[in-house]
C-alpha cells in the first residue's frame, strides 16, 4: 500500500484565510482613522462662530463655545477671508462690500488663489487678464484682486442697497448669478468677525511651527493689508518691536469706518489669528483675551489685563 497522504481539514484550511481577512480589515481600519485625521478633526482649521453670549452690539470674541451660526474653513481660506476684509475696511468700505466680496470669492474660488479657471480666469475672484483686470502676476496677489473687486464694486450705483447677488453680478459678470446667495450666511458671518463687529469670534487650530516666524514678513503683511499707517514709524512713540524682537505691538488707533478703538481692535486681532498658519504666528493677545498656537482649540481665553494695542508673536 502506498503512504497514505493526509489532507488538510476545513478548519485549517479556512484559518489563514481568516487571518489574511483580519489583517485586511485591520488596514482598512487603520487608513480610515488616517484619512479623518487629515480631513476631519486631527486637520488645522478656523472656525468664525457668532452668539457667544456677550452684547450683540459690542465686538470681540468670547471662548468660542457659545451659540448662534458657525463656519468652518481651512487655514488657507481664513488667511485670504482676512486680506479680502482687511483691503476693503482700508478703503472705507462699509461692511456690506466686504460681505458681498467674501461671498463672491468664496463662490468663484472657494477662497483659494487658484492658478486656473474658465480660460484665462485666476485668482480669487476668478478675474481674467484679457478683460482687463490686470496681469497674471497682479490677479494673483490677493491685495491686488480685492483691491480691483473694491474698486468695480465702488462704480455699482446703491451697490450696498442692494441684493447680494445683484451687485456681485454687476461685477463679475457671471454666468450664473444666482449662485451667489448661498454663500451669503457665510460671508456676514466672516465679515463680522473680521471687520471686529458684533459678538463674532474667529479662532483656528493649528499645530505650533517648527520653524521661527519672521517679524519683518508680519510687519510687511500687515502694511500691505491695512495700509502703510497700521505701524508707527521704527523707533517711534508706541514702536512696533524692533526688527529682532519676535514681538509686534500694533496700536489700535480708531479710524473713519471703526471709529470705535475696540471694533477696530479686534478686527487686527481677527486678522493675525487668521494668517497664523502663512506667518507663524505663535499668539495674539488684546483686551484681556489671548489666543495662542499652543492652546488653540481652547480658542480665546481670559489672561491678563485690558490692553490698548494688538500685541502678535511669532514662533521662536
Amino acid at each position: 500500500m502506498g503512504a497514505v497522504t493526509e489532507t488538510a481539514s476545513p478548519t485549517r484550511r479556512g484559518r489563514p484565510l481568516r487571518l489574511t481577512a483580519a489583517f485586511a480589515v485591520l488596514l482598512a481600519l487603520v487608513a480610515y482613522v488616517v484619512v479623518q485625521y487629515v480631513s476631519g478633526d486631527g486637520a488645522p482649521r478656523c472656525v468664525v462662530r457668532s452668539g457667544d453670549g456677550e452684547d450683540p452690539d459690542r465686538p470681540g470674541p468670547g471662548d468660542g463655545k457659545g451659540g448662534g451660526g458657525s463656519y468652518e474653513l481651512s487655514p488657507e481660506m481664513a488667511a485670504n477671508a482676512a486680506t479680502i476684509s482687511a483691503v476693503g475696511t482700508t478703503r472705507g468700505m462699509p461692511e456690506r462690500a466686504v460681505t458681498i466680496a467674501l461671498a463672491t470669492a468664496l463662490q468663484e474660488s472657494a477662497l483659494r488663489n487658484i492658478r486656473h479657471g474658465d480660460r484665462d480666469s485666476l485668482g480669487l475672484f476668478q478675474q481674467r487678464p484679457s478683460q482687463g483686470w490686470g496681469t497674471p502676476r497682479q490677479i494673483l496677489d490677493p491685495v491686488f484682486s480685492a483691491g480691483a473687486f473694491y474698486d468695480h464694486l465702488a462704480e455699482v450705483p446703491g451697490y450696498s442697497r442692494l441684493p447680494l447677488t445683484v451687485a456681485a453680478q454687476r461685477v463679475q459678470r457671471s454666468g450664473f448669478p444666482q449662485a451667489y446667495a448661498k454663500h451669503e450666511p457665510d460671508a456676514s458671518l466672516l465679515s463680522a468677525a473680521l471687520t471686529g463687529r458684533a459678538s463674532a469670534s474667529l479662532t483656528c487650530t493649528a499645530a505650533p511651527s517648527t520653524k521661527p516666524g519672521d517679524p519683518a514678513k508680519v510687519r510687511s503683511e500687515l502694511a500691505r493689508s491695512f495700509g502703510a499707517g497700521v505701524l508707527p514709524a521704527a523707533g517711534g512713540k508706541g514702536r512696533a518691536g524692533a526688527p529682532q524682537s519676535s514681538e509686534l505691538t500694533v496700536p489700535v488707533v480708531p479710524t473713519a469706518r471703526a471709529d470705535d478703538a475696540e471694533r477696530r481692535g479686534w478686527e487686527l486681532a481677527h486678522w493675525a489669528v487668521a494668517k497664523a498658519a502663512e506667518l507663524r504666528i505663535a499668539e495674539v493677545s488684546f483686551a484681556g483675551r489671548v489666543w495662542s498656537a499652543e492652546k488653540a482649540d481652547e480658542g480665546w481665553r481670559t489672561a491678563g489685563p485690558d490692553g490698548s494695542a494688538v500685541r502678535i508673536r511669532v514662533a521662536r
